[in-house]
């Protein structure tokens, strides 16, 4: 089955540079969760312990609101080709500016804290990257196969993920742990820079803007008041009611992949007999588990529609994921290779339609805006689990606490899911801008100069 029939080489390439774009894009992301983690004490100091990591992943989190709220105004008025070659030229540099930080023996404290800082700004160009190139493979996506689409897209990150467990894997044996620590994560972030820069030049060279868009985007600017464009519109002016919908149900999917994921990861490093070797090998199976079934996701939503797709998957997520948490974390009777594989998909596997459903939400003058922003924004409190985690441990225990986010985020997975539209059948035989022309509300179809 073709992705692409029919489309021009420029569609083409918009579509297949979505999915290796953000293959890319989630290397750069995933590379301090597993990556820099056994060699924390070279740019941290030798009594660096998990904290110094969860801050190096936080500062990149709280860069990605920003950058998405910047970078998707930028892209709705400018275009999503030309703004997505500046986010990945931001990313780049910043990833290989961090394989050039020197170590803590030879600046101290400012080597982690050059980390910190490099970690934030390239979640700002991070976040410039997905928001633009992602609504961009959404609108010259043929409309059955949108769902598809969204379902590799999104299936990059959990291959990116996998590809650093199993290189860091293999870089521990390969080098040693001595010779790790000092350099040989070094050569992560080096990987991970010229990436991007390849398809700096991927884009650059074959991608461009579908013109489509572009008509109904200026027709739109024109003939719309200021106060329906951008992002007040997004927060609170017309399009708010789809915003604040989409943000729980992205808050949801958000709390279950840091428990699943970096908390995860975090819990088997600290297990004792657990070496970065091990874990790495753990978590990258899982992620090979979570991708092939991610994959298949954004086109289950199709043939189900996409409420119904949402409802489920979050019901079903709260009931069976604390179960999966309590038999692999708490009583170790299911072994942590199939237990946090399987956590992972029944959690995670939910971001598979996200691609085509928040593109599917916002029409073209807002639509970078309101996909990074509400995809990104709610990255913020779930991000801060290290701070209010030990609080809620405090009052249901270690794994109770997780147990009680998971119920959490499936139930806030359902219940915005269904607040949405049904979105399945004749609506996604359409264009995503007559998708969201279709939906969009009153008050924003209304809202003329």
């Amino acid at each position: 089955m073709s992705l692409v029939p029919g489309l021009p080489p420029t569609g083409r390439a918009a579509v297949r540079a979505g999915i290796v774009g953000n293959y890319v894009d989630q290397i750069n992301i995933f590379l301090p969760v597993v990556a820099l983690a056994p060699a924390l004490a070279t740019l941290a100091g030798p009594h660096a312990g998990v904290t110094a990591g969860a801050v190096v992943i936080v500062a990149t989190l709280l860069g990605r609101p920003i950058g998405a709220m910047v970078f998707g105004r930028i892209a709705d008025r400018a275009g999503r080709t030309r703004t997505t070659q500046v986010a990945i030229a931001g990313t780049a540099a910043c990833s290989l500016a961090i394989a050039a930080v020197p170590t803590h023996e030879s600046i101290g404290a400012l080597a982690i804290a050059a980390v910190v800082v490099l970690r934030f700004v390239g979640g700002v160009f991070l976040a410039g990257e997905y928001t633009s190139a992602i609504p961009l493979a959404m609108e010259w996506s043929v409309p059955r196969r949108r769902g598809l689409v969204s379902g590799l897209i999104m299936s990059m990150a959990p291959w990116a993920q996998s590809t650093i467990a199993f290189a860091t894997a293999g870089l521990l044996a390969a080098l040693g742990p001595q010779a790790y620590a000092e350099w040989g994560w070094r050569l992560a972030f080096v990987c991970g820079g010229l990436a991007s820069l390849a398809l700096l030049a991927y884009y650059s060279a074959r991608v461009a803007d579908a013109p489509q868009v572009v008509r109904q985007r200026e027709q739109a600017d024109e003939g719309r008041a200021p106060a329906s464009l951008g992002l007040r519109a997004v927060l609170g002016g017309a399009f708010a009611g789809a915003f604040w919908q989409i943000f729980g149900l992205m808050s949801g999917l958000w709390l279950m992949t840091n428990m699943v994921v970096i908390h995860a990861t975090g819990r088997l490093s600290a297990d004792p007999g657990s070496d970065g070797g091990e874990v790495a090998l753990v978590m990258g199976i899982a992620s090979v588990a979570q991708a092939l079934v991610m994959s298949l996701t954004g086109h289950w939503s199709t043939l189900l529609g996409r409420r119904r797709f949402f409802v489920g998957w979050g019901l079903g997520a709260a009931v069976v994921a604390p179960l999966l948490w309590a038999g692999t974390m708490a009583t170790q009777v299911v072994p942590a290779v199939v237990g946090v594989a399987l956590l992972q998909v029944v959690t995670v596997c939910g971001y598979g339609p996200v691609g085509a459903y928040l593109c599917e939400r916002f029409p073209a003058h807002v639509r970078s805006t309101g996909y990074g922003t509400a995809y990104s924004l709610s990255i913020v409190v779930p991000a801060l689990w290290p701070w209010w985690l030990p609080e809620l441990q405090s009052v249901l225990g270690r794994d109770g606490s997780v147990a009680a986010v998971l119920v959490v985020g499936g139930l806030l997975v359902a219940g915005c899911g269904a607040l949405g539209p049904r979105l399945a059948g004749p609506d996604l035989d359409r264009d995503v801008e007559l998708v969201a022309q279709r939906h969009e509300a009153p008050s924003a179809a209304g809202a003329l100069a």
